[in-house]
């Protein structure tokens, strides 16, 4: 049963990770669902390399080890950002969220670029991936409302699960 979670579970989790980060700018869902889903996915994010390392030794899988095992920090900065915002840290919380934010908007990009330049079919998928990551990125630096974050951070969810699902479904 591990073995189909790990094929298949982040084609299902990417998607949701930025659909409530995109519900939470628009105020849909509280903060502390989005430091809750932090907690989580810094858990999912250690167990999922842990139990695929050997799977994840070369290639392609290498790559997104990497981009997964430099997230985790990315994510714990989240995590550090929502307790600062709580008042439990004494730091700026805006600089670590920014860090978790841009840090997955982004991470993603690299390992879309080096999968690429590695992979026979699916090419076009993956620059689509990357292209989409660093506009929302973009998108999400320059927009004047709650609700064009939204739309930015839907962009990087739209790349990123396209990418996802691609290499789920192909590889």
């Amino acid at each position: 049963m591990l073995r189909p979670l790990r094929e298949n579970g982040p084609a299902l989790l990417v998607p949701a990770a930025w659909l409530v980060a995109a519900a939470t700018a628009l105020g849909a869902v509280s903060t502390h669902a989005l430091f809750v889903a932090h907690v989580v996915m810094s858990v999912l994010l250690v167990a999922f390399v842990a139990a695929s390392r050997r799977e994840m030794a070369s290639g392609v899988l290498r790559t997104w080890k990497l981009v997964i095992a430099a997230g985790t920090p990315v994510t714990l900065a989240g995590v550090a950002g929502f307790l600062a915002l709580g008042g439990s840290l004494d730091v700026p919380p805006t600089a670590l969220l920014a860090v978790s934010l841009y840090g997955w908007a982004l991470l993603p990009a690299a390992g879309f670029v080096a999968t690429r330049g590695r992979v026979e079919s699916g090419t076009r998928i993956y620059d689509l991936g990357a292209g989409c990551c660093v506009a929302g990125a973009v998108g999400v630096a320059l927009a004047p409302s709650a609700a064009w974050t939204a739309v930015a951070l839907a962009v990087v969810g739209a790349g990123q699960t396209a990418g996802i699902l691609d290499a789920t479904l192909r590889y």
